[in-house]
């Protein structure tokens, strides 16, 4: 008995050194903030501009730390799979990375993703301005974040749960058209 008690709690204790070094950071954004502005080079062919969307759009930006792993996969493929939902509720969704274009270009073609994969690869700006760059590993971490037609962010989610884009179509579902 004593011995499984140990074992327990030296199980909880690994878990939790595990989730500590994991953790993603918080953004410094919030829900009710102005999203900041950005252009980015995109697998579309064109740059795109945030607040060209302004007063047309929602925007889903799904910012994910590296092309062709696990959960970047999943993930861009659930929204590939799904963008109808998306678009039927007046939401453009956009992968974000720092990956370079021409790899987001491939990632795109082998997840299915006809949305635009934008590319953060050169600066890095767009991952720091959002709060979700790991400065240390030149990554952004995985956030998503849910921005109406007027520019403020509505929902924010971080971590291993944005994987599962539920959050983000919950979100665009309450945004008034």
């Amino acid at each position: 008995m004593l011995r499984a008690r140990f074992l327990l709690v030296a199980a909880f204790g690994a878990v939790s050194s595990l989730m500590a070094q994991t953790a993603p950071p918080k953004t410094h954004l919030k829900v009710g903030d102005m999203a900041p502005d950005f252009t980015l080079p995109s697998t579309a062919g064109k740059p795109v501009k945030l607040s060209d969307f302004r007063g047309k759009n929602n925007v889903v930006l799904a910012f994910f730390p590296a092309a062709f792993t696990g959960g970047c996969t999943k993930e861009m493929t659930s929204y590939g799979q799904n963008l109808s939902k998306f678009e039927g509720m007046g939401a453009q969704v956009f992968g974000i990375s720092t990956d370079n274009t021409p790899s987001l270009g491939v990632f795109a073609k082998q997840t299915g993703a006809t949305f635009p994969l934008l590319s953060d690869f050169a600066k890095r700006s767009v991952s720091k301005d959002y709060g979700v760059l790991m400065a240390d590993r030149g990554l952004a971490n995985r956030a998503t974040f849910v921005i109406d037609t007027n520019g403020k962010i509505t929902h924010i989610e971080e971590g291993s749960v944005a994987v599962d884009i539920s959050g983000a179509e919950m979100a665009c579902s309450r945004i008034k058209k």
